[in-house]
């Protein structure tokens, strides 16, 4: 196979991209905005405009490329409830509503323990178990029709080949659902009696079957066409470096949400009230993790995301110590309960300055996270944040590592998914980043994380 086609659906944009497997790159991209429906029960994702546009995304790049095989990757925190018929029993949440907090004392009494899952006790929905239970005890009737429970990726690959699964990194991404290590269901599944209603588990890269009568009609694609099982998206990320580069080093995944991944991690105690977790890597393997919403406050602090920042003022800003300090937003990451604070009057920052600060906070949120989780070696970014030099050079100051530049792509995860169709043709494209790291950055590394430690 050459051409595979990856449905990737992010918490922001959902995207059908071509990957070329002899170029191992990106060859077109098509995207729409994933918007949240706030009617109905509770918020929730339009699914079949979703689907309406992975029918006309595949049916276009087909036209132009003829279609091999199809893979998916999705944003985890995410269950999907079926009935009998294969429809939704419940419209398929948003993990940001807050309905399930108003059942987390409830929810903490009977979930399991950190030491079980690796999976910290998050809100909202962010924890997949507590979606279910919330939706069990609040939609009792509408619950009582569920007759299969999918993770996320796995529902549009049942959408495209019509066979139920659910699969290993999704179920291992936070859920509270899974024991990574002994690689079977958590103790909560078994005590709610739940386990009869998950679909069998399956590897990622697992054939699925062939793409269905109908599907292939829609789409004008071969049917039978191989449709993989797919993965998340943090760990389609992760795989190609998985596959081809000896550990230890971390992966930095950068979107909505920043998960960093550390392969070969120096043995460290993981603080669950800091956003630290296990995920499960394509392999079945424990990976030592943790996350913070990089993206969601790239997006809330810089208002302007076309402005640039030129060296000097970057240097400007080092020299200064203009420090934004933790958390934005709230509620996750390193410092959860840390209300933010600049240090400096940011009305009258420029809009590079302002960038600038926002890139350093970035990039000690990150740093910090990774020291949390003992991350150690080369440090690659993938994702948006790969092409901000402001971002890099701080990184790179605040861990004294080595920093590498991965897929820059907004679609990037498509290539760690494609890699699901034939892991012995993955590659990891990185390049060194070699600004230079002034010591004034290094003593603002220092500085950030003394303030942001006695918050």
């Amino acid at each position: 196979m050459k051409t595979i086609a990856v449905i990737d659906i992010g918490k922001t944009n959902a995207k059908v991209a071509l990957v070329d497997l002899d170029r191992f790159a990106e060859t077109a991209v098509r995207k729409t905005a994933n918007a949240v429906v706030a009617e109905g029960l509770y918020p929730h994702f339009d699914v079949e405009r979703i689907w309406r546009f992975i029918i006309e995304s595949l049916a276009a790049l087909n036209a132009e490329t003829p279609i091999e095989a199809i893979c998916v990757t999705t944003h985890g925190a995410t269950a999907v409830l079926i009935d009998r018929n294969g429809d939704l029993a419940l419209p398929l949440l948003d993990y940001e509503h807050t309905g399930p907090d108003m059942l987390a004392a409830d929810y903490d009494k009977v979930r399991p323990p950190f030491a079980e899952t690796g999976a910290a006790r998050l809100p909202m929905g962010l924890n997949i178990g507590a979606q279910i239970y919330w939706q069990e005890q609040t939609f009792p009737d509408r619950f009582a029709d569920v007759a299969s429970i999918l993770t996320y990726a796995q529902y549009w690959s049942y959408r495209l080949s019509g066979v139920l699964s659910t699969e290993l990194t999704s179920l291992g991404c936070h859920t509270d659902l899974w024991n990574p290590y002994s690689a079977d269901f958590s103790t909560m599944v078994d005590a709610r009696g739940w386990r009869p209603l998950f679909a069998p588990v399956r590897r990622a890269s697992d054939v699925l079957g062939g793409l269905t009568s109908q599907a292939a009609q829609e789409t004008g694609l071969p049917e039978g066409l191989p449709v993989y099982c797919g993965i998340h998206d943090s760990n389609a990320s992760l795989l190609p470096h998985v596959l081809t580069r000896a550990a230890p080093f971390s992966v930095v995944s950068t979107g909505t949400w920043v998960v960093m991944m550390a392969m070969g991690a120096r043995k460290v105690a993981l603080d669950e009230a800091r956003d630290t977790l296990i995920n499960v890597n394509a392999l079945g393997d424990p990976v030592p993790s943790a996350r913070f919403m990089g993206g969601r406050a790239f997006s809330m602090l810089v208002p302007d995301p076309a402005v640039t920042v030129p060296e000097e003022i970057e240097a400007e800003v080092a020299t200064a110590e203009w420090m934004l300090l933790p958390s934005v937003p709230e509620g996750s990451g390193p410092f959860p309960h840390a209300k933010a604070g600049w240090t400096c009057d940011q009305a009258s920052l420029t809009g590079p300055q302002r960038l600038a600060v926002v890139s350093f906070h970035l990039a000690m949120m990150t740093a910090s996270s990774l020291d949390l989780i003992g991350a150690q070696g080369e440090i690659v970014v993938e994702g948006p944040f790969a092409a901000n030099s402001a971002y890099l050079r701080m990184l790179k100051a605040a861990t004294g590592r080595p920093v590498l530049i991965g897929s820059r792509s907004a679609t990037g995860t498509s290539l760690g998914a494609a890699c699901l169709a034939d892991a012995s043709r993955a590659q990891a494209h990185t390049v060194a980043f070699k600004g230079s790291i002034p010591e004034a950055y290094v003593r603002y590394a220092a500085s950030w994380t003394k303030r942001a430690q006695a918050l």
